[in-house]
C-alpha cells in the first residue's frame, strides 16, 4: 500500500483555495497560470481525498480536513489481515525446556499454546524467565503450568484495524497479541482459533513501508 502524498502544486491549490473559497476552477487556473485541462486531475485528487468539496455553480471549498488526517484516516483503514504474520504455536503438552529453545529457533518473544485446534493460552520471555528463577526442573513441566490462559489473553480479529490493534500492544505492556477468529467444537462449544499474530515487528513494518 502507498500513502498519500501531495505534490507541491496541490498544496499551493490547497492554501488557494483555503484564502478564496468559494473558488472555481476558471479563477484557479488563472491564478496558477494553467489551463482548466491541466489542473483537473490536481482538483479531482484533491476531492476525492476529500480535502476539497465541489458544489455546482458555487465552486470550490476546503473541506476543514488537514492533510496529517488523510495519513490517519489512510492508517486506520489498514486491517490486521493485511500485516499479521504467522505465529509460533505448541501443545499444551510441550514442556517448557522444549518451548524455551523454540523460542530461541523462531527467534520470537511469545509463544502461543493450543488445544485441539483451540488458543488456550500464551507464552513470554517473561513467564519463562521466571520460571528459570525458580527451582523446578523445566524438562518436566509442561508448558500448560506457566501460560496465560483464556479468557484473560488480549487478541484482535482480521477485521479490527491495524491502529486498535497497535493500541492493545501499547497499553498491554506487551509484544504481541493473537490474531483469533471464532469456531464451534464438536461438542458445540465456542472456542477461538489462532490464525496470526501482532507484534511490535508488524507495527514497524507497516510504518517502514507506509513512508519509503
Amino acid at each position: 500500500m502507498i500513502a498519500i502524498e501531495f505534490t507541491s502544486r496541490q498544496k499551493h491549490i490547497i492554501e488557494l483555495v483555503k484564502k478564496h473559497q468559494p473558488i472555481t476552477s476558471e479563477q484557479l487556473a488563472e491564478m496558477l497560470s494553467m489551463t482548466r485541462a491541466a489542473l483537473r486531475p490536481d482538483l479531482t485528487i484533491l476531492t476525492m481525498s476529500d480535502i476539497l468539496e465541489a458544489r455546482p455553480k458555487v465552486g470550490y471549498f476546503y473541506s476543514g480536513k488537514i492533510i496529517n488526517n488523510v495519513a490517519s484516516d489512510f492508517i486506520r483503514s489498514i486491517k490486521v489481515k493485511d500485516i499479521k504474520s504467522n505465529p509460533v504455536v505448541v501443545s499444551e503438552d510441550t514442556t517448557v525446556y522444549d518451548a524455551i529453545v523454540t523460542l530461541f529457533l523462531e527467534n520470537v518473544g511469545t509463544i502461543y499454546v493450543e488445544n485441539k485446534g483451540a488458543l488456550t493460552g500464551v507464552v513470554s520471555r517473561k513467564d519463562f524467565i521466571k520460571m528459570a528463577l525458580g527451582n523446578t526442573d523445566v524438562h518436566k513441566v509442561p508448558i500448560a503450568m506457566i501460560m496465560t490462559r483464556m479468557p484473560n489473553i488480549i487478541y484482535t480479529t482480521d477485521g479490527e484495524s491495524a491502529f486498535e490493534a497497535a493500541g492493545k500492544i501499547i497499553l498491554r505492556e506487551i509484544d504481541s497479541i493473537p490474531v483469533v477468529e471464532a469456531f464451534k467444537n464438536e461438542e458445540g462449544k465456542d472456542l477461538m482459533r489462532i490464525t496470526g499474530k501482532i507484534s511490535k515487528t508488524n507495527i514497524t513494518k507497516l510504518l517502514y513501508d507506509l513512508c519509503k
